[in-house]
């Protein structure tokens, strides 16, 4: 998923999370392997419970070490995460790599002003003054586009509108200027107009810095205005990656196609009737056997011998594209047909 002159600057390689329950082992990543350049944005999509979250916890080393076991490697800039300790994390998180949280008001501190939050995170990675913090602090806001900045500093969250909170959320996220961000549903509490807002924001910021970004979202037409590649989870497996006009408009794996055919087009006839999905998410407690996804698929009788209930697809990619499907290229173009390149071209 990254060019020959583009070396990848986080590498997630066979990553496997599970957690220890009173139920059992929760499967919640199983084999996760993806790079993602400089400059570039991967955007994680799946339904919820896929382990899109997991991944990104996981890769700041916000997990409970006691509960959980994990298997693989994740490389940022070379570094093994995996292998790091705490003190380490906390030196690289908020400075080298960053988060913006879905629940802006939830995630800031309510006894504190915006202001002293920001600079918290700055002085804490630079040994800044307070002065000197607070200056910072305004530039940021002023920077994600938050109004008399000089003023709002002292404002507390809950003061602030939720479009304008996750301004702020922003702002402290990169007041470091950190060369990763991930950014979990960052939009999906906020009107389209501030969703568009923020979404502008990101890549004018990303230009501007460089940033690596990982963003993960449920929402197929936030992915088509941001990402340049796209990995679709499901089950806490990928089953799809690739460019995204590739993804969106070719897909190769029957989820893949179920997302679009779930999601209203501004390209399609409106007469075109929406397809959920059939069923639920797997429970990842106990898992299907094979493809996860068998049990929604409706293609499962093209494949012979039950193959798909008994015998995990593997994840073949070839020049950054691939999907884990046993349906043959030649069955899913007769399959598929153009459904996704005609709702989403």
């Amino acid at each position: 998923m990254t060019s020959i002159d583009q070396q990848p600057f986080l590498s997630i390689k066979d990553l496997k999370v599970h957690f220890s329950t009173e139920d059992g082992i929760v499967k919640a990543v199983d084999g996760l392997s993806f790079d993602l350049a400089k400059g570039k944005t991967l955007g994680i999509v799946g339904e919820s419970g896929s382990g899109k979250s997991v991944t990104n916890l996981t890769i700041l080393g916000l997990h409970d070490r006691a509960r959980t076991s994990i298997e693989g490697e994740i490389l940022l800039d070379g570094k093994d995460l995996l292998t790091a300790s705490e003190k380490e994390l906390e030196r690289l998180r908020g400075n080298k790599m960053s988060m913006i949280f879905q629940d802006a008001l939830a995630s800031l501190s309510p006894y504190h002003t915006i202001g002293t939050q920001i600079g918290e995170v700055y002085r804490k990675h630079t040994g800044a003054s307070k002065s000197q913090a607070r200056a910072r602090a305004i530039e940021m806001l002023r920077r994600v586009g938050i109004p008399q900045p000089e003023s709002r500093v002292d404002s507390y969250p809950h003061e602030f509108s939720g479009g304008m909170r996750q301004r702020a959320m922003i702002a402290m996220a990169l007041v470091c200027d950190p060369e990763l961000l991930i950014a979990d549903e960052p939009t999906t509490a906020l009107d389209v107009t501030v969703q568009a807002q923020i979404m502008d924001l990101l890549k004018d910021l990303q230009q501007e810095f460089g940033t690596a970004i990982v963003f993960i979202t449920h929402d197929l037409g936030v992915i088509a205005d941001i990402a340049d590649d796209v990995l679709v989870m499901y089950g806490g497996r990928c089953v799809e990656r690739g460019a995204k006009r590739q993804v969106l408009s070719a897909p190769e794996h029957p989820y893949t196609l179920g997302l679009l055919g779930s999601m209203p087009s501004l390209h399609g006839s409106v007469d075109v009737p929406l397809t959920p999905i059939p069923g639920s998410p797997p429970s990842l407690l106990n898992p299907p056997t094979g493809c996860r996804f068998h049990p929604r698929c409706p293609f499962t009788e093209k494949v012979a011998d039950g193959l798909c209930s008994r015998e995990r697809p593997p994840l073949t990619v070839v020049d950054g594209r691939g999907s884990a499907c046993h349906l043959t290229p030649e069955q899913k173009r007769e399959l598929f047909h153009d459904v996704a390149g005609s709702r989403h071209n």
